[in-house]
């Protein structure tokens, strides 16, 4: 990706280095976050599910104040690239917002942290991985994500890595556009099998928004993407996809207890959102949906 000519954004607060002012009980430990496969661990999980359980420390969260680093905004590589990444999809997403909904966009705040934060629907743990809370409308990502996602799953590259925050701002879309309320509602009338496609669904329209946003960014800058980009973003996400994870963690796939799809749908939805530039295009809801 060429960004030299992007505005970084300033919805970005950095917390890494911080910690907690609350003391103990802060903190979940990964047991109680349930990352018990790799299914879970990385890519738009929703916090209010998978801290379930976790509400006897919400109230320590609630008082715990992250510390935040002071002064001028990191000329870090990694915080750069995240910064000017997230000032293409704002920008990008306003368009879409205004041209194709009709409506104002409001961004997101995106958190960096290391290790634990406190966030609105729980303490965010690096072993999460990126990830949306809704009740705060903020991303939150620990930077070092982007070197697991090249060592552990092969898909480096700056695409790749443009990909997982897109993914996120997709799960803000649903947000914005009242998805995951209703989804949220039905999941709480369900079955775990139920709940657990209805999650699906909501994976794969959040990558099919990350198509939309790639497609949008390149015609609004002929010059953003590079040969090859695409396909960094495709491999990406044919990496995390729940068949392969399980496969790679446990040796066989449970099918009922995916949450976010296979990798053939993640690189269908994708894919679509790319080639479309629609929002329109992402009803993964729909009956026939792939």
């Amino acid at each position: 990706m060429r960004l030299d000519d992007e505005r970084e954004s300033v919805n970005v607060e950095d917390r890494r280095g911080g910690g907690f002012v609350g003391g103990r009980g802060a903190t979940i430990g990964i047991g109680t976050i349930v990352v018990a496969f790799a299914a879970s661990y990385f890519f738009g999980i929703d916090p209010r599910v998978i801290l379930e359980g976790a509400s006897a420390l919400q109230g320590a969260q609630q008082q715990a104040q992250p510390a935040q680093r002071q002064g001028a905004p990191s000329n870090e590589p990694g915080v750069v690239f995240t910064r000017k990444v997230l000032g293409n999809i704002e920008r990008t997403w306003t368009n879409v917002f205004t041209t194709q909904l009709h409506a104002q966009y409001e961004p997101p705040k995106l958190v960096m942290f290391t290790n634990a934060t406190p966030t609105a629907c729980g303490t965010g743990q690096t072993a999460m991985g990126p990830f949306y809370c809704p009740a705060d409308r903020k991303v939150y990502i620990d930077l070092g994500f982007y070197d697991e996602l090249r060592k552990r799953f092969g898909a480096g590259g700056d695409f790749a890595q443009a990909y997982v925050i897109a993914h996120e701002v997709g799960h803000h879309v649903q947000n914005l556009l009242g998805i995951s309320d209703k989804v949220d509602a039905a999941r709480r009338r369900s079955s775990e099998a139920r709940s657990n496609a209805l999650s699906v669904r909501m994976e794969l329209q959040a990558d099919c928004f990350a198509g939309v946003w790639a497609n949008n960014a390149q015609r609004a800058n002929q010059r953003l993407m590079e040969p090859g980009d695409f396909e960094q973003g495709l491999k990406a996400a044919a990496a995390i996809g729940d068949d392969r994870l399980q496969q790679q963690g446990q040796g066989y796939v449970v099918p009922e207890s995916f949450t976010h799809g296979t990798s053939e749908q993640r690189v269908y939805w994708l894919r679509r959102g790319m080639e479309s530039g629609e929002v329109s295009a992402c009803d993964t809801f729909a009956a026939n949906a792939h």
